[in-house]
């Protein structure tokens, strides 16, 4: 499945791989920042998954465990191992990657994410019925009002307009309605434990979308984990507080890949 996946990728080709998975109503575009930042010593590998902006649209519902061997086959076609970032819808394909596919994962940076949405049966019906909402409003109206719920009340007006810009460009059917569904689907709560490598848990306080308890419920099923919050950001903390944000993935791969601090 990982033919018609669309990649972009910068940083040293020598340099230890990281691959960025993105949240359910986004894009590679959402690394861009972060792919600068780590310019010099990472090769950063950002997907827009199947069905998302550049990508072909897959055949049938991939499942999770479908969007998770698609990520698989892009680090085998990079050889060894990579370590992975995911954001939100993101961070569940990183966790069952990291189950599945145990000799591909260094380690795992997981942010603003959940077990899934099949954990609570309110959220599960919530995220069944995100295709329809789609399908009704259209891309356009559908970005305009989810995208300002992705950061907090601070944030400034330039960043809103670009979630809600990425957003449009990035969400169509059926790719968006599959990914809803893996997530009503997946409850990663008994997987947790099996999972060996490294993880970073990040989350804004201020996320109101799975928030702090969501990504305290990771952290609490995981054998080698660190956990941070970062301040004033909301659900998508990558793009609305970078600096600190970027400061903790490169000291988590300096750890890790023994990258420079």
């Amino acid at each position: 499945m990982a033919d018609g996946v669309h990649v972009v990728e910068s940083g040293p080709e020598d340099g230890p791989v990281l691959l960025c998975l993105h949240g359910i109503g986004s894009s590679s575009a959402s690394f861009a920042r972060l792919a600068e930042d780590l310019a010099d010593s990472v090769r950063v590998v950002r997907w827009d998954a199947p069905g998302y902006a550049a990508s072909a649209d897959p055949e049938k519902a991939p499942g999770l465990d479908g969007f998770a061997d698609a990520a698989a086959e892009l680090i085998r076609r990079r050889g060894g191992r990579a370590h992975v970032l995911g954001v939100s819808w993101g961070g569940v394909i990183a966790l069952r990657l990291a189950v599945r596919h145990p000799e591909l994962v260094a380690s795992l940076v997981v942010a603003d994410s959940s077990v899934g949405s099949g954990a609570d049966p309110e959220a599960t019906q919530r995220m069944r019925a995100r295709a329809g909402q789609l399908a009704e409003q259209g891309t356009e109206a559908f970005a305009a009002e989810r995208g300002p719920r992705l950061v907090s009340d601070a944030a400034p007006a330039e960043l809103v307009d670009r979630v809600v810009r990425t957003m449009a460009d990035s969400i169509r059917l059926p790719g968006y309605g599959y990914a809803a569904e893996a997530m009503a689907e997946a409850d990663l709560t008994p997987e947790l434990p099996q999972i060996t490598a490294p993880v970073l848990v990040v989350c804004g306080d201020k996320d109101r979308v799975t928030g702090p308890a969501a990504s305290q419920a990771i952290a609490g099923g995981l054998r080698r984990v660190a956990y941070v919050v970062i301040a004033d950001a909301g659900h998508l903390a990558n793009q609305e507080q970078p600096d600190a944000f970027h400061s903790w993935v490169r000291a988590h791969l300096h750890v890790t890949a023994r990258i420079p601090f």
